[in-house]
């Protein structure tokens, strides 16, 4: 890339940021009393797996302090099974729905959200997870329930790809992968709706932390992905909905420590 291209899309990005808001003269679709669009995404399969919800009886660090204290990123993986009831926590605790606001207004979620219009939708490659094949799924965060969209030929080299080469993520027994549909937040917030989305996946992104964490298991936050290879492997058309966010999730060990550390050796060898 030339030097120049690069600049001007870095500009980009800065412009983006910080575009005044305020002001302009628009109205929003839900100030037109149109139609608003569904809270979530209708099923994509006629079947789907109903997911426990007994989280009490999970082995949990409840010292919500020691849980802030302890989180961090983990790219090193056991490459063990994670339980359904794990998966089912991380899934709520990300996503889940606690209430509807109104009728049908807006869903309260386990997360903030700008206006509560909660975008995201979730997807996973499934490895490593007792009681689920390995393959594709998708939440259904009304029933919490999960969807089985279809088996995954070569499922780690599909990883890999799709996360740009992160050939570490290949061990994780799950990866989650977010979408955006776009007008759920453009319906209220017209030109204003995108730069709040990715604040918006950032709250997601650290409730998964903190779930793994309290878990004792790890995960790694990446935005380092592969549209044309995410997009056509959920059946997203790439402009309503697409992936905007990717987290692998594994089993963890601190035997794997200075393996974890080795990341960082550029930081000892290079004095920075």
């Amino acid at each position: 890339m030339k030097e120049q291209t690069k600049q001007k899309l870095i500009q980009q990005g800065r412009d983006f940021l910080h575009y005044d808001i305020h002001g302009e003269d628009f109205v929003s679709d839900q100030d037109k009393k149109l139609p608003q669009p569904p809270l979530v995404k209708a099923p994509m399969r006629s079947e789907s797996i109903d997911l426990p919800v007994n989280f009490d009886d999970l082995d949990m660090n409840n010292d919500f302090r020691s849980v802030i204290n302890l989180r961090k990123s983990h790219r090193i993986y056991t490459d063990e099974n994670l339980s359904l009831l794990q998966l089912s926590y991380l899934l709520w605790a990300t996503q889940g729905i606690k209430s509807i606001r109104g009728k049908s207004y807006a869903t309260i979620r386990t997360v903030p959200s700008g206006g509560a219009r909660h975008g995201f939708e979730t997807y996973l490659i499934v490895r490593k997870v007792e009681g689920l094949k390995p393959g594709k799924y998708h939440y259904l965060p009304m029933g919490h329930k999960l969807e089985y969209l279809g088996e995954i030929d070569s499922i780690e080299e599909v990883i890999n790809d799709s996360l740009c080469k992160q050939a570490w993520a290949k061990k994780a027994s799950v990866v989650f992968y977010w979408s955006i549909v776009c007008y759920r937040n453009e319906w209220r917030y017209g030109i204003n709706a995108h730069r709040p989305l990715t604040i918006d996946a950032g709250h997601v992104g650290q409730n998964l932390y903190l779930a793994c964490t309290a878990l004792n298991i790890g995960t790694c936050a990446i935005a380092a992905y592969d549209n044309t290879i995410c997009d056509p492997l959920f059946e997203l058309d790439g402009n309503e909905e697409f992936i905007m966010y990717t987290a692998p999730v594994g089993t963890v060990s601190e035997k794997n420590q200075d393996k974890e550390d080795e990341i960082y050796a550029f930081v000892k060898e290079q004095g920075l």
